[in-house]
């Protein structure tokens, strides 16, 4: 079943949310079956059918369901809905009669508008979905084959066919709508259902997806917890950092004293500006005794990596290992590290530093979830790249722009252009767009950009990402931005992946898998 728009817009109602993802799991190899969500209307200019929480249209006719969620009674003729915090609200008008006079309400603005002859053809019905709650009363108000309470939820898809049986059932036409009816009627339908959506719209709710798929990788902390040494290995977007800093909280919660090590000065500034965690630690790699020696320790109890693969030679793994009570070998240890040829921005792993880390024994953790893409970053990222980066991604998200420009000028052309469309017509605040170049500001086609925008551009090191995102558009090498995100990037001055050798991989890799919603990429065919 296809789904207007392809993400529930704008509620609050999680019973709303669970019935649209079971719509869109029902009836998958049936694409003439469309589901309209209407609460996208209340940001259009006509509201026709506001009313409508779910209107089904297809070959078996035309449905209105209407969903509520939580607890649910009726009293003496009034109709009391408890919510997931306790409120309880009261209506004389039940749920049955709102979707039935839902429908009415439609029919009649259909029969206003299109030609009698398509409406004539649809078979027409209403439901009502209860899916926090099983309900067993009986009333004259309603008809149990058109009610699904929690039980019939769990089985979803079958209860839709028994639901458009029964009222093609009462209809007394037996044939079909023809394919010329349900055209019109779905080009009717569909301009009012689904209105050009603003990018900050798209962007919350991916941030939303987000914080729902990082719940998932909790289950991911829990084998890491109950083992003493392990390495974690995911792409960029699997959520290793947060694992890193929920570790932490756990280890200092038993009284450990515990590091975080990292290569990049600037992930270090980042994660000490964003997470403040008593008992922890977070130090570059080449100065983690000294961190120890500063707190009054010989060494700290437990050891967290992250960006690992940045720390894949001997030099950098002796220095932990002389850090870390009972050393690399028995000591208490995760390694977070990104298992694509991310580390080759700062050299290549050493081989002989894995080999060691395999003596350890160490249990492996894989995360397979990405949770900070969307679905179409990630495609792209590994369409051109061949890199995994995991599974799912952070729900749909606005497709990937891709540019190539013939000269700096052109370049800078087009960054104008491609700022507007994010900022001022997309509707993204300043601070969640991220410029990313290979090389530093003043190598970069964005010193050409217009004045009143340079203005606006703050170029990021490592003491201003204390305070990042900045007041304004920030701009960063790709390299330095290793390990960080934002909800917006466009990435300047680099050759198109598919015209360049292997040795590319990374920076690209790096630079791609940074935003968490909109990626945009203008190619340089002149370099």
């Amino acid at each position: 079943m296809r789904m207007i728009p392809a993400i529930p817009h704008g509620t609050h109602s999680q019973a709303e949310k669970k019935v649209f993802d079971q719509l869109r799991l029902a009836f998958q190899d049936d694409d003439t079956l469309t589901a309209y969500h209407s609460l996208n209307l209340t940001r259009h200019a006509y509201k026709r059918f506001g009313e409508i929480d779910f209107l089904i249209c297809g070959g078996p006719g035309l449905f209105v369901l209407e969903v509520k969620g939580g607890g649910i009674s009726c009293k003496n003729g009034i109709w009391y809905f408890t919510n997931r915090y306790g409120q309880v609200s009261e209506s004389r008008e039940g749920p049955f009669k709102q979707a039935e006079s839902a429908l009415h309400g439609l029919m009649h603005n259909l029969n206003a508008n299109l030609p009698e002859n398509t409406v004539s053809q649809l078979t027409i019905g209403y439901g009502v979905v209860f899916p926090d709650c099983e309900w067993q009363l009986s009333g004259a108000e309603w008809d149990p084959h058109t009610l699904a309470d929690a039980r019939d939820f769990r089985s979803f898809g079958p209860w839709l066919q028994r639901f458009f049986k029964y009222w093609r059932q009462k209809d007394s036409r037996s044939r079909l709508p023809d394919d010329a009816a349900l055209k019109a009627l779905k080009h009717y339908l569909r301009p009012e259902f689904e209105a050009v959506t603003p990018l900050y719209v798209l962007a919350s709710e991916i941030e939303a997806r987000v914080v729902a798929l990082t719940d998932d990788q909790m289950s991911f902390v829990d084998v890491v917890a109950a083992n003493p040494r392990v390495l974690c290995s995911g792409g960029a977007g699997t959520g290793k950092t947060f694992l890193a800093m929920e570790l932490a909280r756990r280890w200092t919660a038993q009284g450990l004293n515990v590091v975080l090590a990292c290569h990049s000065p600037w992930l270090k500034c980042y994660l000490e500006s964003r997470f403040s965690i008593s008992g922890l630690k977070v130090s570059l790699v080449e100065s983690v005794s000294t961190a120890a020696s500063r707190l009054g320790l010989d060494y700290f109890d437990a050891l967290i990596v992250d960006e690992g693969q940045d720390l894949f030679d001997m030099t950098s793994l002796d220095r932990l290992d002389a850090a870390l009570k009972g050393g690399l070998n028995q000591g208490q240890w995760c390694i977070f590290y990104d298992k694509n040829n991310q580390a080759g921005l700062f050299g290549e792993p050493d081989r002989e530093a894995l080999e060691y880390l395999e003596t350890c024994q160490p249990a492996r953790v894989p995360l397979r979830t990405n949770c900070r893409n969307t679905r179409i970053i990630l495609e792209k990222v590994q369409t051109l790249l061949n890199a995994d980066m995991g599974l799912r991604g952070a729900g749909e998200g606005p497709k990937v722009r891709q540019h190539v420009a013939r000269s700096k000028e052109e370049s800078a052309g087009i960054l104008v252009r491609e700022i507007d469309e994010i900022v001022e017509r997309g509707g993204l605040s300043q601070c969640s767009l991220t410029i990313l170049a290979p090389h530093s500001f003043d190598c970069s086609s964005a010193t050409l950009l217009p004045t009143p925008i340079l203005k606006k551009i703050v170029i990021l090191d490592e003491y201003s990402l204390r305070n990042f995102p900045p007041n304004g558009i920030s701009f960063a090498e790709i390299a330095n931005f290793k390990g960080l995100e934002n909800e917006a990037v466009i990435v300047i001055d680099l050759i198109d992946p598919s015209k360049q050798k292997q040795n590319a991989f990374p920076i690209h890799y790096v630079a791609m898998s940074r935003p968490r919603a909109v990626l945009s990429m203008i190619f340089s065919d002149y370099i």
